[in-house]
């Protein structure tokens, strides 16, 4: 089952330890629903202390597991074929604790990079509205073809994406310490007549606790694009992980080589319970750069 509302990513927040209390209240700082605020915090309340027991996972990433259990209803089973094109409705997934939608709050108040000059824009490496840091790793075309699973099939012209992902060092702009004044590795992108949304990024690291991977919201169109009350679809996807043993061999990824080498999407808690629709198809080298490819039914 995939809809893992309740799930959490590790903090990025490098150098400091998790806690129990650092951890309850970095999700009341959380102005998702109360609904799924009380989710987390019963999930919470039911882990042991952080650091008891093995696996090294943190005590966002367990609740996360705890919290699945019992409470996930997938739509990914619901497909169409027409005209020989088939398509299945993506499952839904956690935006996780940085999702910079104005969902919740950083250090700074709400984070909410929708609303940001400049956030519209297919290039995502560097920041902007007034910042300037800018990514660095392996070049990586995104790109996803998104469908109405509900009319044939049918390109979703005119719908945008907005998505988000963290850098070579796994640390998310807006959030984690070292990177919080900047934004980049965000953006938002509006569907082309096929339905197509295509970003340029750099290839995302791979931090403790989860596999590597990208989140993306879907929003019925450009205009509705600026508060995250609009979304229609929440998700994440994920790369062959041949793609992912090849990339780290880049410079710049040797902490995502020992992260990688403790996990994979069989203990990943967003990615356990099956992968089909949501890893992308990928050409390309380090050398050149790599070019992903995934398409994202919704139902509208």
């Amino acid at each position: 089952m995939h809809d893992h509302h309740n799930d959490h990513e590790p903090s990025q927040d490098h150098g400091d330890d998790h806690s129990l209390e650092r951890d309850i209240a970095t999700m009341l700082n959380m102005t998702a629903s109360r609904r799924q605020s009380l989710r987390w915090l019963f999930a919470t309340a039911a882990l042991p202390l952080a650091g008891c027991g093995g696996g090294g996972a943190s005590s966002e990433a367990a609740a996360a597991s705890t919290a699945s259990v019992g409470t996930a209803t997938s739509t990914a089973g619901d497909s169409v074929s027409a005209s020989g094109v088939s398509c299945a409705v993506i499952p839904e997934e956690t935006g996780g604790p940085y999702p910079g939608d104005g969902t919740n709050t950083n250090a700074s108040g709400v984070a909410n990079a929708l609303i940001l000059a400049g956030i519209v824009r297919s290039d995502i490496r560097a920041s902007i509205a007034g910042a300037s840091g800018v990514a660095a790793g392996v070049p990586l075309t995104l790109k996803l073809q998104l469908l109405n699973v509900t009319s044939s099939c049918a390109s979703l012209a005119g719908a945008a994406v907005y998505l988000w992902h963290c850098d070579r060092d796994g640390q998310y702009s807006m959030y984690s310490s070292a990177v919080a004044g900047e934004n980049y590795l965000r953006g938002v992108q509006q569907a082309d007549s096929d339905g197509v949304v295509t970003f340029t990024t750099i290839f995302p690291g791979c931090y403790s606790g989860r596999m590597p991977h990208i989140h993306f919201e879907v929003y019925p169109s450009l205009a509705s694009a600026t508060s995250a009350g609009n979304r229609i679809k929440t998700s994440q996807l994920g790369f062959p992980s041949a793609t992912l043993t090849e990339a780290y061999t880049a410079i710049g990824y040797g902490t995502s080589v020992g992260n990688l080498a403790n996990m994979s999407y069989t203990t990943d808690l967003v990615f356990s319970d099956g992968t089909s629709l949501q890893i992308a198809s990928v050409t390309g080298s380090v050398s050149q750069g790599y070019v992903a490819t995934l398409t994202v039914g919704v139902s509208l």
